[in-house]
C-alpha cells in the first residue's frame, strides 16, 4: 500500500518536472513540489521499514 502511494506521488513529481521542462509551466509551485517529494520519500521509507520488519519476523521463526 505505502509503496504504491510512494509511486503515485513520485509520478506526480516527475510529471510536474517534465511539464516544467517541456512546456515551461509546471502545475505545482516550489513548495508544493517539495511537499509531494517529501511525502513520496516518507511513504517509500515506511514501505521499506514494513518489509524489513516482516522479513525479520519470518527469519526469526
Amino acid at each position: 500500500m505505502a509503496l504504491s502511494v510512494a509511486l503515485g506521488l513520485f509520478t506526480i513529481f516527475v510529471a510536474n518536472v517534465a511539464f516544467g521542462a517541456i512546456l515551461g509551466a509546471a502545475f505545482l509551485g516550489d513548495v508544493s513540489e517539495m511537499l509531494v517529494l517529501f511525502a513520496a520519500s516518507i511513504a517509500f521509507v515506511a514501505s521499506i521499514l514494513r518489509r524489513e520488519a516482516a522479513a525479520k519476523v519470518n527469519y526469526d521463526n
